[in-house]
């Protein structure tokens, strides 16, 4: 079935205009395309030239998103995500690689006439939450899980609101949500996105599956105790805030053990009061972060934590509360559409493998209303995303933009 895309598919030609994009809004620390930043927006008037190559229809929708539709025989829609948008000295790759994929097989596709179906390539607006700290923006306003009034106070470190930064790029904080009706005809969504892990690496593998994206526990753990001269006060006397944090997060590790099933925890920092050397530690603010891909296993986490936290606060004789900061479910995968990414993989690499992502991506916001998802991962060198550092080898992009484009073929004849 696929043999048959390689002369039309040109996955070389992504590489070298992610090379040119990077040239265009990069410089000697990174990429620079920062979501609502005039180089952003030049990335996507450089994405729209490439667009205009096609017979495709280009529209920016209420939220900012970009779509460019080739009309099929049925309105049932394929939609191909990506973010042309990245984070400030980020890597060449981490989302435009997405975006610049999926107008190769749009290319493709489009070289063979009118398609059975209708075939999208949506370019999400601020996936990164770079400049105002909310990330998924577009996609979440378009799925309408976004609540306007989140982001009406957001400002960025210059001061400038996110209302009056969204209007400059003409987008009204108002209308936002009503970005959903892009997604009346969606039947099936798909997204293609480095790794930004070592898994792959590890088992050297250029390609995986994505099985679906961790559910989140995110919790703010104050310990209370008693400020105290550090000179005068025997140890056996003190009442410690920062022991009890410094015993739970060594505990997360041994709790992330015990869950098991590949489930992370992350005790991401903690502050001091008074925070001085000649001080016992009063209280002590702890930031903890727990992910896994069951929803189950994602509850023993944090309750194995919670239990943990008790006990620590009566051997240190301090307090202990716990306030949640965040909780998102864990969000998983369509299954036929796995399947279909797994024997598109093989088929171009030799092996594949599934695994959960643990970043969010736009492709969580799709699949959360219902409208069935995959992700294929492409393997990134030591792991490493959200720094100029980031790469992967251009024979695996190549590999990565085939796959792509088999699963694409695959998901039109299922729809079908």
């Amino acid at each position: 079935m696929a043999s048959s895309h390689t002369g039309a598919l040109q996955p070389a030609r992504t590489v070298e205009e992610l090379k040119e994009l990077r040239a265009l809004t990069g410089n000697a620390d990174g990429a620079q395309r920062v979501c609502w930043t005039d180089t952003w927006a030049q990335a996507r008037e450089w994405m729209r030239g490439k667009l205009a190559q096609l017979p495709v229809e280009v529209i920016v929708d209420e939220a900012g998103n970009q779509w460019a539709t080739l009309r099929g025989t049925s309105e049932r829609e394929l939609l191909i995500g990506g973010h042309i948008d990245s984070v400030p000295n980020g890597g060449w790759l981490d989302g435009c690689l997405n975006v610049l994929a999926g107008l190769e097989v749009m290319r493709r596709v489009a070289a063979e006439g009118t398609p059975p179906v209708t075939l999208r390539l949506v370019d999400w607006a601020d996936e990164e939450g770079a400049r105002f700290g909310r990330s998924l923006i577009g996609s979440s306003a378009c799925s309408g899980t976004l609540d306007p009034d989140d982001l009406r106070v957001l400002r960025d470190r210059d001061g400038v609101m996110m209302p009056d930064a969204l209007r400059a790029h003409g987008v009204e904080l108002e209308r936002m949500r009503e970005s959903h009706k892009q997604l009346k005809n969606a039947a099936a969504y798909l997204e293609l996105h480095i790794e930004q892990g070592p898994v792959l690496e590890g088992l050297d593998l250029p390609l995986g599956v994505v099985l679906g994206t961790f559910g989140v526990e995110r919790h703010r753990i104050t310990w209370r105790g008693q400020a105290a001269h550090a000179g005068s006060t025997p140890m056996d006397r003190r009442r410690d805030a920062l022991a009890g944090a410094a015993k739970l997060a060594l505990e997360l590790r041994e709790i992330a053990r015990r869950v098991g099933d590949g489930g992370v925890c992350t005790s991401g920092g903690v502050v001091c009061k008074p925070g001085i050397v000649t001080s016992v530690v009063e209280t002590a603010e702890q930031l903890l972060d727990q992910r896994h891909l069951s929803a189950e296993k994602l509850a023993a986490l944090l309750g194995q934590a919670q239990e943990a936290s008790e006990r620590f606060a009566q051997e240190e004789q301090i307090a202990v509360e716990w306030e949640r900061l965040w909780h998102i479910h864990p969000i998983l995968f369509n299954d036929e559409l796995i399947a279909m990414a797994d024997e598109s993989i093989r088929e171009v690499a030799g092996r594949s493998h599934r695994l959960p992502s643990g970043p969010l991506h736009d492709a969580a916001e799709v699949a959360r209303i219902g409208i069935p998802t995959v992700m294929l991962f492409v393997q990134s060198l030591r792991g490493l995303s959200h720094t100029k550092l980031e790469d992967t080898r251009e024979e695996h992009i190549r590999q990565s933009v085939e796959a792509l484009d088999r699963l694409t073929s695959r998901a039109m004849a299922w729809m079908a």
